[in-house]
């Protein structure tokens, strides 16, 4: 039997370690596009175009309190470009990301009763999974 641990998940942006998540999903990563197309001539015969694209996109959903909020908002308003990696060091090794990555605006903020999360979206341009 498996098991997963969701304490053995780090996330680094900038080279700076990401706390505070929310209690649901903490970070998903993906990729943008299919590595390729795959399609049929006329007559049946398969056709398979490589796609060169490597766009990512990486998706960090932190808690209202999380100390990492104001760093990620500072990178949003600055457009600073900056490695993005999260691994996961459970039974099946995961790492996701890239060297050059953007965070593309300030989480929307959202107050009420309780703390609310906020929800980075991060374009990796060379997005990588190991």
């Amino acid at each position: 039997m498996g098991v997963y641990d969701a304490r053995k998940v780090v996330t680094t942006v900038g080279g700076v370690f990401i706390t505070g998540y929310g209690d649901s999903t903490m970070v998903k990563a993906s990729k943008d596009n299919d590595s390729a197309e795959v399609s049929t001539d006329a007559q049946g015969n398969p056709i398979i175009a490589k796609n060169g694209d490597s766009l990512g996109t990486i998706e960090i959903t932190l808690n209202g309190t999380s100390p990492s909020i104001n760093y990620l908002d500072r990178l949003a308003t600055t457009g600073e470009v900056v490695p993005v990696w999260v691994n996961s060091n459970n039974e099946v090794k995961e790492v996701a990301g890239g060297t050059q990555a953007i965070v593309l605006k300030p989480a929307d903020k959202e107050f009420g009763k309780g703390a609310g999360n906020r929800v980075y979206t991060i374009k990796v341009t060379d997005y990588t999974v190991k």
